[in-house]
């Protein structure tokens, strides 16, 4: 009796267990199909962000080669038409005796053995302080006539005449005033960068200024905003843009002007240092000279290029 009892709680149990092993199986089997199917969709993940990033690395390549090449190729042609002019005539010295030059110049660069016999570095930065004082002072007088000539119509008027004939004048026109109102080289050289500096500043900044649209002055109007309010808010972020532009326009003309005025006035300066070295005749100097300034200019704008780049940037964002 206990045997035909327990023989049916037996099968049922061996049934049972079959069938959790069963289940077990198949649990395992799709646990196991799932664990494959992720390892291939990581897998598959991994292979497309290796793939971007192949591909970007590829078009940063490709790009650096395109602006590149042409530019070492640029510079290579004018290396090669400079070494023949040099072989056609002999004053004008070869590439090599150029580089040659300009070591031993940028070896030691800051010597001083009097006033008029300095190194390359000093007059370098003699010149950037001298641009540096006339570009300050033509910011800190067209930048806010620059804004009130925009903002009022009267005032446009009054100017515009004046601003019509003075900014075509030649630079060096304004030295003799320069040197007859302060009676030295050195603030003649600064007056000269200054007033022809100022001209970008002043009519970029009245440019943007009467190109803020109508609507917001009038917003402005209807809240009773404050002038000084008005500035701040409205006229200083739309301007700025146009206010930047005039100032990279304006340290160009400043470096250029430099050069000029001090190879007139003399004293320590790099335009008075290229002269100097063209009353010495030599040549290579006044070639390393040339490239110099058009590095130090290139610098220039290059800075004043991305400091507009990041104001852009935050008006944008």
């Amino acid at each position: 009796m206990t045997n035909a009892i327990t023989m049916p709680l037996a099968v049922g149990a061996s049934l049972q267990e079959k069938e959790t092993k069963r289940s077990a199986h198949e649990m395992f089997v799709e646990t196991a199909k799932k664990t494959s199917e992720d390892t291939a969709e990581s897998r598959a993940a991994r292979e497309a962000e290796l793939a971007m990033k192949i591909r970007r690395r590829r078009e940063q390549i490709t790009g650096l080669v395109q602006t590149t090449v042409p530019a070492f190729l640029g510079f290579a042609l004018f290396i090669l038409a400079w070494q023949f002019l040099s072989q056609i005539n002999s004053q004008i010295p070869s590439p090599a005796k150029v580089w040659m030059a300009a070591v031993k110049l940028f070896s030691d660069p800051f010597y001083s053995k009097g006033p008029n016999d300095q190194g390359i570095g000093w007059n370098i930065l003699s010149s950037l302080k001298r641009v540096g004082i006339g570009f300050g002072l033509a910011a800190l007088v067209g930048i806010p006539l620059g804004f009130m000539i925009g903002r009022f119509t009267f005032l446009d008027r009054m100017t515009a005449p004046i601003i019509a004939i003075l900014r075509p004048v030649s630079p060096l026109a304004w030295l003799p005033i320069g040197l007859l109102v302060f009676k030295a080289a050195n603030p003649a050289a600064i007056w000269v960068i200054f007033i022809c500096s100022i001209w970008p500043m002043i009519i970029n900044t009245a440019v943007g200024v009467q190109r803020i649209p109508q609507d917001y002055l009038n917003v402005a109007r209807v809240l009773n905003l404050s002038e000084w309010k008005v500035f701040t808010k409205i006229l200083f972020p739309a301007v700025l843009p146009y206010m930047l532009t005039g100032v990279k326009l304006s340290i160009g003309v400043a470096w250029l002007v430099i050069v000029a005025a001090e190879m007139l006035t003399g004293g320590v300066g790099i335009g008075f240092w290229l002269w100097d070295e063209w009353n010495n005749l030599v040549v290579e100097h006044i070639i390393v000279a040339i490239f110099v300034i058009g590095i130090v200019g290139l610098l220039l704008e290059q800075l004043l290029t991305r400091i507009a780049a990041r104001f852009e940037f935050n008006e944008k964002a």
